[in-house]
């Protein structure tokens, strides 16, 4: 027997796509009509388990969770054209609002406020870099230890936060590393992040047939079917069983510390499918795996503690637990406890991540933080399951394939390059790709150069 693992763009926004793609001209015909970025995730798509877990958590109504869904993909693509557009000065972004309808760009360099605000968005004009203060967090994590758990950096601040357990003990780290304490806030903590070792993700699954973790996101690797989770819940060679102790495949590689990935490959079976375990047992479908910005809504699946939302704080977030320092993970707001690890963390139909650790739990409230999915399909190469997507008109008969090196089932970051019929574009938006997500029909997510 089988078993499953388990408001729209606004003008101005989308006038700023057009020029910053630099489309247009007084004797070109009118360009073909393009999806916007809320079509392209189909944020009208979300689930009801997930816009009610958003209304519970986040205290929204019906009408701002649909609108902050849409806002934030749209807020997305905008601030990955202007990252693009702006290169070195470009100092981070985030949302704010109960419906993430004010997107803030910071940037260095004054001359480019004018065409921050030209797109709709907030201008802010800081004095560091979001390079420079990634190099300072980076520094700090090669001396880091239990007494500074967590480093991330703060774009709404522009600085680069440090959290001490002790007094005195983010100084120290600070004096250790010669590093400039204007760039630093200091936070003290009472929290000391650890993996969520006996917990689940969507669906529990059991290791060596003891502790328990969750599946974050089923995936395929050629005909093999598996799931994406978390490297700390087992080694390469360990064996696990399905939610129902019946017996489903084995870890194929693992990271932890370093970072905290794995995959497991399911044996036949068990089939992958493109849904995430929601309120009650209903599926929410994945239809990709676009990283969403800071400040945007995330909901989290998990085994022990069920359905849970609340925001992405920082990505690129490096966290010490006993074990070791875990570097590119994401900080939110949501809550988990022990049997939620390895779990699946989504954003509108958009694969995140999965469950690394945190602090606090879901009565008290609580930190997470979670291993982004995308390095994880690039690491091992796999491919995400995702609902049905409309691949488009295609080429008409007798016309010949529009060729280029883009691929359907590559993972490309943020400033990747690809031709596709003719043409040469650039990734402004980490994903995998997909069917029906080729360069021209998803300017959200591919920039013309």
């Amino acid at each position: 027997m089988l078993k499953r693992h388990a408001r729209a763009a606004c003008t101005a926004l989308a006038a700023a796509g057009l020029l910053l793609a630099g489309t247009g001209g007084a004797t070109a015909d009118p360009a073909p009509a393009v999806p916007s970025a809320a079509a392209t995730l189909r944020t009208a798509d979300a689930a009801p388990e997930l816009l009610a877990a958003m209304q519970r958590d986040l205290g929204l109504t019906p009408t701002q969770a649909k609108a902050r869904l849409a806002h934030e993909a749209e807020a997305g693509a905008t601030a990955a054209r202007l990252r693009d557009r702006l290169g070195a000065a470009f100092a981070g972004a985030w949302v704010d609002g109960a419906d993430s309808a004010v997107l803030t760009v910071a940037t260095t360099r004054a001359a480019d406020t004018a065409a921050i605000r030209a797109t709709g968005a907030r201008a802010k004009l800081v004095t560091r870099t979001l390079a420079d203060l990634d190099g300072a967090r980076a520094a700090l994590d090669r001396a880091a230890g239990p007494a500074t758990p967590v480093r991330y950096v703060d774009p709404r601040s522009n600085t680069l936060v440090v959290e001490e357990a002790e007094a005195g003990a983010a100084a120290r780290l600070l004096a250790a590393t010669g590093t400039d304490t204007a760039l630093v806030t200091v936070v003290r903590t009472a929290e000391a992040p650890r993996p969520l070792y006996d917990l689940r993700g969507g669906d529990a699954y059991y290791m060596n047939g003891s502790g328990r973790c969750s599946v974050g996101f089923p995936v395929t690797k050629g005909t093999v079917n598996g799931f994406a989770t978390a490297g700390h819940c087992g080694r390469a060679g360990t064996t696990t069983t399905g939610f129902n102790q019946v017996a489903q495949g084995s870890f194929q590689a693992s990271v932890f510390p370093g970072n905290d990935m794995a995959w497991v490959a399911a044996n036949a079976n068990w089939s992958s499918t493109p849904y995430v375990k929601g309120s009650g047992g209903a599926n929410v479908q994945v239809a990709g795996s676009v990283l969403q910005p800071v400040g945007a809504s995330v909901c989290r699946s998990g085994s022990t503690t069920g359905w849970h939302c609340g925001t992405i704080q920082q990505h690129n977030t490096s966290v010490t637990y006993p074990e070791g320092t875990i570097s590119g993970v994401t900080r939110t707001t949501v809550c988990a406890e022990p049997g939620d690890s390895g779990g699946s963390y989504i954003s509108g139909s958009q694969a995140q991540g999965v469950t690394s650790g945190g602090s606090g739990n879901c009565s008290s409230g609580g930190t997470t933080f979670f291993q982004p999915l995308n390095p994880i399909l690039s690491a091992y190469g796999l491919t995400l399951k995702v609902s049905g997507s409309d691949p488009g008109p295609g080429p008409g008969p007798g016309e010949p394939e529009p060729g280029g090196t883009w691929k359907a089932g590559t993972v490309y970051a943020a400033g990747a390059t690809v031709t596709h019929g003719g043409s040469t574009y650039r990734c402004i938006q980490g994903h995998q790709a997909q069917t029906g997500w080729e360069p021209p029909n998803v300017p959200a997510l591919w920039q013309r150069v």
